[in-house]
């Protein structure tokens, strides 16, 4: 059973996370899912006192997802799932974005080689990652700092709580770019906002600032 303690340590990080952009210093510990500070990783992890810290780490791309990126969170969290001391999770990017969603130079189609199938990328990719977030038999706690766009929405409302600060904002642009919502971003504005509201939002490509999103419930 999650202490209420341990919760409440949970949310008071990720408030403080929202608020400057990047996640405050932890002390690490000694579990296996400890990253030195200045890792390359793209995906970073520390416990402290039962609560995991997530970090993208990707600033210099606004965290935006590729391959390993994926792979990495995918690792993090099932190791968590059958961590006993991870008693609730807590997700954040580092830098002045959550995540700009799917890195775009990986899908350049200038670039020589067969083109990116998009539905290969969301079945091995976007879908189990997604859903490895959402089956965590712990809480998982986005601290939202600057944008979420496109799969990075989704990634953000896949957690069971989302805080976020004043810079942070939603970016639904898949309407733009001729696609549809992925990420479970359609799954989930629909249980949300209902069914009129997430079409007005997801066909319009509208960008909602945090204190918008804040009236959404």
């Amino acid at each position: 059973m999650l202490r209420a303690g341990i919760l409440f340590s949970a949310l008071r990080k990720a408030s403080s996370c929202s608020r400057i952009g990047f996640a405050p210093p932890l002390k690490a510990g000694t579990h296996p899912q400890s990253e030195p500070e200045m890792s390359q990783e793209p995906v970073l992890s520390t416990l402290d006192q039962g609560v995991l810290l997530i970090e993208l780490n990707r600033p210099e791309r606004m965290n935006a997802f590729t391959e390993e990126s994926h792979l990495r969170l995918r690792e993090i969290l099932a190791r968590a799932a059958e961590d006993h001391a991870v008693r609730a999770v807590l997700l954040t990017g580092r830098g002045k974005a959550f995540c700009a969603g799917q890195d775009l130079n990986n899908r350049d189609p200038r670039q020589p080689g067969p083109r990116s199938d998009l539905g290969q990328s969301l079945g091995r990719f976007y879908n189990p990652t997604i859903r490895a977030l959402r089956g965590l038999q712990k809480p998982v706690i986005c601290a939202m700092n600057g944008a979420a766009a496109g799969a990075g929405v989704g990634l953000a409302l896949a957690c069971d709580i989302v805080i976020a600060g004043e810079s942070a904002k939603f970016v639904l642009s898949f309407s733009r770019l001729g696609l549809v919502p992925d990420a479970g971003s359609s799954w989930c504005l629909t249980r949300i906002l209902g069914e009129a509201r997430a079409k007005a939002l997801l066909l319009t490509g509208e960008t909602i600032p945090a204190r918008a999103r804040q009236s959404w419930v």
